[in-house]
């Protein structure tokens, strides 16, 4: 029989629910100011009982183009970094190279170095290989960060597939390619999806790289065009929080659908 918690669990229950309720509040808030008539929201109620869809329809017009961009470059930078950082990854897991740790470090340390340097070095450089407001030079420079982060993830996954595994694959006549394809990757699905959400999010939520690398409408991801959209109409705030939350769902959606994936990630490396 099941002992009723006791006053410290209870209290801790409360602690966490209050804690909660107040880091979610601004994400209730901006839902609920999205669905004000546009205006100034601190007129608005605490809830909308008469939702307004108007603000939504002004974000999706205005900032949908901006979504799209968001989207085709923030996937292009995940499988870019998936397809990069996997077998480099194994290799370093698997193969007895010279100087591994040394390489690992390097990784390591390229992601201390600010983007603001990395941002500066690349205008330069893309403004000669004509890649400034592009989606490919975009994709390209928010790999940057979701490379090395990737690399490092796989690195501490792969690295804990028993040897076994790997022998008897070998055994059974697979190369080192059929190994990589069909044994590897498989088992280092929750690593890959985790490294993939995270590198996602890396590009969805860039704003430095949007800045300094487009300077036209022609390319402009969604945190730019919140920028920009928030100081042009801030008499319309429904329409600006309404963007927000657009911007929100995906990032949303994609934590929610690979939770499992990325809690068997943590937990695998727990193991290892």
């Amino acid at each position: 029989m099941k002992r009723p918690p006791g006053r410290g669990g209870l209290l801790s229950t409360l602690v966490g629910t209050v804690l909660l309720a107040l880091m979610l509040f601004p994400v209730y808030w901006m839902v609920n100011a999205s669905l004000q008539p546009a205006g100034n929201t601190l007129r608005g109620g605490w809830f909308p009982l008469h939702p307004d869809l108007g603000g939504y329809a002004t974000a999706l017009r205005d900032q949908g183009r901006n979504l799209v961009t968001s989207l085709v470059v923030a996937l292009g930078s995940a499988v870019l970094s998936l397809a990069l950082a996997a077998p480099a990854a194994h290799a370093l897991a698997r193969f007895r190279l010279r100087g591994t740790n040394v390489v690992l470090l390097g990784i390591l340390t390229t992601q201390m170095v600010p983007s603001i340097v990395v941002a500066n070095a690349l205008y330069g450089a893309y403004n000669d290989l004509g890649l400034l407001n592009s989606h490919l030079g975009l994709i390209l420079a928010d790999s940057t960060a979701g490379i090395p982060f990737a690399i490092v993830v796989l690195h501490s996954f792969m690295r804990s597939i028993p040897e076994e595994i790997i022998e008897a694959a070998r055994v059974d006549g697979a190369g080192r390619l059929r190994v990589f394809r069909s044994v590897v990757l498989p088992l280092s699905r929750n690593a890959l999806v985790t490294a993939g959400v995270f590198t996602f999010l890396f590009a969805w939520s860039d704003f430095l790289f949007a800045l300094t690398l487009t300077t036209t409408d022609t390319v402009r991801p969604i945190t730019l065009g919140v920028y920009q959209y928030l100081g042009a109409h801030t008499n319309q705030w429904n329409a600006v929080m309404a963007t927000t939350v657009l911007a929100s769902l995906p990032a949303a959606v994609l934590l929610v659908v690979a939770q499992r994936h990325v809690t068997g990630a943590a937990a695998g490396a727990a193991v290892s």
